[in-house]
């Protein structure tokens, strides 16, 4: 039996913050271009130098799904850990995601087709809000990242060739930026800065950490702690 005092505390108390759907839409659009992903050098702003070295050749499309789960107040971002025999960014923390394919109508068509391959998420469940600053890595892909909200629960089928875990990472934390870091190293012979955003265990670097980075600069107000994307 619930306590009357309790039930009363549970009437007074506020509800969660709301977000619109179509807040995160007008920030998306509005925010391209003013992010760390802007123009595809992070490392390379970071580090004050004039350029990003990229493996030759012309970049090859790719696109990532920066999936918000929409816990009552409490939303969340889905990441991966990529297994450990890949070829590119072995082990690390990503996005579902992946180069495109020439049967891929859009961006939006690849990140959600490598999305249900990678961790078994229906492609139907995602309402796409839109898209972030485009990105270019150091092996030579041009990543489109591209923001959408599923609905709870979200129960991942990972492929075991190409995914490790899956795990959700609030996104207060992720818009907040006292957990933004940057680090340095050499590769290559080169010293590069890149983001990094550490969550518990997990060591989010790179590519991935920039985007997240990229979406606290466009997010709308108020969207760490909005409970409910209403449409």
């Amino acid at each position: 039996m619930t306590d009357p005092g309790e039930a009363a505390l549970a009437a007074q108390a506020p509800p969660a913050p709301v977000l619109c759907r179509q807040a995160w839409r007008d920030a998306l659009a509005a925010g391209r271009g003013r992010g760390p992903g802007s123009d595809a050098l992070v490392s390379a702003r970071l580090g004050g130098r004039g350029g990003l070295d990229v493996r030759p050749g012309p970049l090859r499309p790719a696109s990532v799904l920066v999936a918000l789960v929409d816990h009552p107040g409490q939303p969340s971002v889905i990441l991966t850990r990529r297994t450990a025999h890949l070829a590119h960014h072995a082990g690390q923390i990503a996005f579902p995601g992946g180069r495109a394919e020439p049967f891929d109508a859009s961006a939006e068509a690849t990140a959600l087709r490598e999305a249900h391959e990678e961790i078994g998420l229906d492609g139907a469940r995602v309402d796409i809000l839109g898209r972030l600053d485009d990105y270019v890595t150091i092996t030579g892909f041009l990543v489109t990242p591209v923001v959408g909200v599923v609905v709870p629960p979200v129960v991942p089928t990972p492929d075991p060739h190409e995914v490790d875990i899956v795990f959700e990472v609030p996104l207060a934390h992720v818009l907040d930026p006292a957990n933004h870091g940057q680090e340095t190293g050499v590769r290559g012979g080169v010293r590069r800065a890149t983001h990094v955003l550490p969550y518990g265990d997990h060591r989010i670097w790179g590519a991935t950490a920039a985007i997240l980075v990229n979406l606290c600069e466009v997010a709308p107000e108020n969207a760490a702690s909005g409970g409910i994307l209403l449409p």
